[in-house]
This record gives C-alpha cells, structure tokens and sequence, in this order.
C-alpha cells in the first residue's frame, strides 16, 4: 500500500512553510472555503460546548430531522433514520467504501481522495474519462465496457460514484448525462454515490442541477457537508443519506469502531444550520455569488494567457490546461516550477488521476479572499469585489506570473536548449 499525504493538504503545508520564510506565494492549491464562520453558528456552538458526552453514532436525532428537512426542500423525501451523520464526509465516504465493498467506478480526473480511499479500503478503483466540456461524472459511454471488462477479470465492481458539482474541475454533469448513468447504474447492479458537497455552490445560472437520487433513489446514497457551503471545514461534520437499513447498519457498526460519534456541539450547531434559518440562506447566497465572480475572474486570466479551459460552474475550482503556454514532461513538473519560478501554487493533475503527461492543473481560487477575518467579510459584502486592494493584488500576481511562464515559451522558441524544461 502506498498511501501518501495527500496532495492538498501537503501542497497547503509547502505554501505555509514558504510564507514563513518570506516567500512571495500565491496560495491557488487548497480548496478551503475561505470565508469566516457566521456568528449565529457560532453561537450556537458555543451554547451547546457543555455536551461533552458521547451521542448515537448515528448522530443526533434533532440533526438528523434537520438533514432530512434539506434533502426534502430539495424534492428528495427523506427518513430521519436513513440518515447517518459523521466527523466530515470524507470519512463517511471511506465507510461507506467499506460497507458496500467491491471496486468503484471513479470518473478521470476526480477529487484526491476518491482512489486513496479505496485503496486503503482493500479495492481498486476503475478511472474512466469525464465526458468532454463535463466534469464529476465517467463517460456514460465508457463506463458499461470498462465494468464488464473489470468483471471478465474476476474483479467485483459494486458501486460508482458522482462529484456534483466537481472538484477538480468546477464543472457540473448535464441532466442527459447523470440520466444515462442511473440507466447504466440500474442495468450493471451498481450502487451509486452522489457527493454534493458543492451543491449550493453551483453559481453558474444556465446549469441545470440533477442528483441521480432524483430518478433512482433506492440505489443512490448521497453525501453532503457543511464545509464548503458555510466555510466550516475545520469542525468536521458531514451528513449521508442512504438507501436501505441493511446498508445503515453496517455504516453504523463501522462508524461505531472507527470515530464513535460526531462532536456534539458541532452537530447542534450543524442542526440549526441545516434548517436553513434567513440569515444562513443569506450567507451561503453571498458566498456562492462571490466564489462564482472570482473563479470566473480567474478562468478570464488563465484564459486570456493562452490557456485551454472549460469556464468553472460551481465551487471555487477550475482545471486549465497550459500545453498552449508551456510543454513540461508531467503536470508534476509544470506545477513545481509555477510554485519555484513564479509563486503560485496549484495541484498536478496527476494528482487527481489525470495522466502525469497532460498539462492540466487544478487551480482552487477561495483563498483570494484576504488574509484574516476584516478583509474576507469585507469581500464577501462588496458589490465589486474584484477591486478591493488584496484581490487585485492577487489576480495582478497571477497575470505577472503567467505572462512570465508565456514569455519563456517565446524566448525558448528562438533560443532551442537555453531552458532545460522546456521541449519543442
């Protein structure tokens, strides 16, 4: 097993290390949120720090009911005792790798953690390309050959799973498509895992949004969290809805032995936030509205430098691809001398299972905020917050540092060997 740190939160560490030794370093590797907690949530874990007990490692109830509430404005009836609740949805992500077992169809590329996961889960995950122009989703097209050929293997294929909207790429799957995977999904017997974590987040007002528990809810386990859409990443709360009680139980005997129950203040804080009070409405408005006005701002640069790009829709994450500015030998490379030469951070797509020879590079853009709590609420309410001193201060960073990485390709092009990274 060779199971790594993983490639955000170390490439997060190098950044800071940097900037403690008075590095210049723009920070576009980690997809933290980048906003500050709201202060009704706040108070509210506050009020409940005195519960220091242990809960059901299902999660609270009233938690649960709250959770149950949100999938249901959303058209998805829901039973509160379909509903497990968990420190993140990553680790119940991992559980629940564990609880249906088998290998898992994963779209190429997909968020890190997806295939470090399921090798630590004793399985193998089985890539397959998004659909052009789409992202968070296998090509329909591809997935029923790449399952029966795994299966002619003697290898048991049990799930797939969907990001919507995606990280790393920003992007959503259209209707048609998540509807030709339920089909698929329905017709080779596998489960599905819809995480929509960014899903308030989709900002992009002409995409359309479709769950594959929508149309086949009997078979589509949900996942969502709080980390993204209310910046509360560091309290570890997440939420799944699942499909059967034979599934739940065997989620809850592995939660039971792995982290017990999730903190309970933070699950107070988390029931009232999954009421959806005005102010939380709000909040999570403005920062979907801001997240979409910066990735775009962003997506113009890259673009604007000669990048190949399909425009973000949700999140705070795009996916250029820069070999129309610059042939290295892997994104690896490319993304270390972006970080060494230039100063900005970005992700490899290798990292996300993208072949090391293509020239993509996840670029998360929710640090551009500011650099403590005054700068980014002032972001945040600003009409026009592409011209608050630090965010253009950022973006003339970024436009600096690609026109330099462009400007290099030209110079190499009359001047063949003077760079050694560069090839014809």
């Amino acid at each position: 097993m060779n199971i790594t740190l993983s490639a955000t939160l170390a490439a997060n560490e190098d950044i800071a290390r940097r900037r403690r030794a008075g590095q210049r370093v723009l920070n576009l590797a980690f997809g933290e949120a980048g906003l500050p907690v709201h202060p009704a949530l706040r108070e509210r874990l506050a009020e409940a720090s005195r519960e220091n007990g242990y809960g059901p490692v299902a999660g609270a109830l009233g938690l649960r009911e709250a959770a149950a509430g949100y999938w249901a404005r959303r058209g998805l009836p829901t039973d509160p005792e379909s509903v497990v609740c968990g420190p993140g949805s990553k680790p119940l992500l991992y559980a629940l790798l564990l609880a249906i077992g088998g290998d898992i169809v994963l779209p190429m590329p997909s968020w890190v953690s997806y295939a470090a996961q399921a090798e630590l889960a004793g399985v193998r995950p089985i890539l397959v390309p998004a659909p052009p122009g789409e992202g968070g989703t296998p090509d329909p097209d591809q997935v029923v050959g790449a399952v029966l050929h795994a299966r002619a293997q003697g290898r048991t294929v049990n799930t797939i799973l969907l990001t919507l909207p995606d990280n790393p790429t920003g992007r959503l799957a259209a209707p048609e498509t998540v509807t030709r995977l339920v089909r698929i999904a329905r017709g080779l017997d596998l489960m599905i895992i819809s995480d929509e974590i960014y899903r308030d987040l989709v900002h992009d007002e002409n995409a359309a949004f479709l769950s594959p528990a929508d149309i086949a809810p009997e078979r589509t386990v949900v996942t969502s969290g709080l980390s993204k859409s209310l910046a509360i990443g560091g309290w570890r709360i997440g939420v799944a809805r699942l499909t059967s009680a034979p599934l739940r139980d065997r989620l809850l005997a592995i939660a039971s032995e792995i982290w017990s129950s999730p903190a309970t203040p933070v699950q107070q804080a988390a029931a009232y936030a999954y009421t959806e009070p005005p102010e939380l409405v709000e909040r999570v408005t403005a920062s979907r509205r801001l997240h979409g006005t910066v990735a775009r701002a962003v997506a113009d640069r890259f673009a604007r430098a000669g990048a190949h790009l399909a425009y973000p829709q949700g999140g705070f994450y795009l996916y250029p691809d820069l070999a129309p500015l610059r042939r290295f030998a892997t994104s690896a490379e490319l993304a270390s001398t972006l970080l060494d030469e230039y100063g900005v951070g970005v992700l490899p797509g290798s990292a996300f299972g993208d072949a090391p020879g293509n020239h993509r590079v996840r670029v998360a853009t929710s640090l551009l905020y500011g650099e403590g709590e005054e700068q980014r609420l002032a972001t945040l309410d600003a009409e026009r917050p592409l011209d608050l001193p630090w965010v253009a201060a950022s973006l003339g960073h970024l436009e600096e540092a690609l026109a330099g990485f462009t400007e290099r390709r030209r110079f190499a092009a009359w001047m063949p060997g003077s760079l050694a990274p560069v090839t014809p």
